[in-house]
């Protein structure tokens, strides 16, 4: 079973690969909107999770399926144009339900394999879920000021706690001319549950920890976390406000947490650029970017047809 398990979540993490690599090349493209780059990466965490797929003809696996990847049907199909599978590209397996490998020393290696990969996400999770404890514990004696926001001498940079019931932590300094910038930037975190989809992702890289690609993926998500969020705050402000907006960001740029929403420490000077910059889309843009990412989804997320 440790073998079967391992062998499909190697598969996953050869698909994920693929398909956030297309993520981080479409996010280079400037004109793309930050939001909609946040939303792709919706893509490749659920390549990372989920091995079952839709077939389609239009899928990018069917350029490689011949030479490196192998469909495995999982269903009778549900009707003639919808087909369950699996993609295999590990190819080391001759039958699935059960599995068998080709040889017994394979069987060997991957049970092994296994063994390690589990012990390794034992590892991540445990040291993830402490860190995050001992973050939390640090600022409890914060100072109430009103609703959810709090103060606090521990803390360099505006920052989003918690997920159930988020609280926003400002450093007990924070200049007075700051605060309608910052409280923006973090209620909007809260508003899209950013600190979940934090979560979620730091556990992804954890499940994947063998993977290198995994981490660079959650590297990337959370820069374009903030991202999106700058342009959310941006749609709410004038030229005046945005200048002011990039000001403050520098003020904060100090801190990196992987399990808050800061308000600065993530490529400050990319973000500086991109308020700088930023335009409001058109509707003809938005149009565009909505059918882009169609396309992309249809032709990333769906295997190959089994030929």
């Amino acid at each position: 079973m440790i073998a079967e398990v391992f062998y499909w979540i190697l598969n996953l993490s050869i698909l994920g690969s693929f398909t956030g690599l297309i993520v981080l090349l479409i996010g280079r493209i400037k004109k793309i909107p930050r939001f909609g780059v946040y939303l792709l990466w919706i893509l490749p965490f659920v390549r990372l999770w989920i091995p079952f797929g839709i077939a389609n003809k239009y899928s990018l696996l069917n350029f490689i399926a011949k030479y490196t990847t192998e469909t495995v049907v999982v269903n009778t199909p549900i009707s003639d144009s919808v087909e369950i599978s699996l993609t295999n590209t590990i190819l080391a397996a001759t039958n699935y339900f059960p599995m068998t490998f080709k040889t017994d020393l394979l069987k060997v290696v991957f049970y092994y394999a296994g063994i390690i990969w589990i012990i390794g996400v034992t590892v991540a999770i445990i040291s993830s879920v402490v860190l995050y404890i001992l973050t939390k514990n640090e600022l409890k004696d914060s100072l109430s000021i009103k609703d959810n926001i709090y103060s606090s001498d521990k803390v360099l940079s505006p920052a989003i706690y918690g997920i159930i019931k988020p609280k926003v932590i400002l450093p007990a300094d924070i200049a007075a001319k700051d605060l309608q910038y910052v409280l923006k930037h973090e209620q909007l975190h809260i508003k899209r549950k950013d600190n979940l989809w934090r979560i979620v992702a730091v556990i992804t890289a954890c499940i994947h920890w063998f993977n290198p690609l995994s981490w660079l993926f959650v590297k990337h998500f959370f820069i374009d976390m903030e991202l999106a969020c700058d342009v959310g705050v941006l749609n709410d402000i004038d030229q005046v406000d945005k200048q002011n907006y990039a000001a403050t960001l520098l003020n904060y740029s100090a801190t990196k947490n992987y399990y808050a929403s800061a308000f600065g420490g993530t490529k400050t000077r990319l973000r500086i650029e991109n308020i700088l910059s930023y335009k409001k889309l058109t509707l003809f843009s938005s149009f565009c970017f909505v059918l882009l990412f169609i396309v992309i989804t249809i032709t990333v997320i769906t295997n190959a047809v089994k030929g």
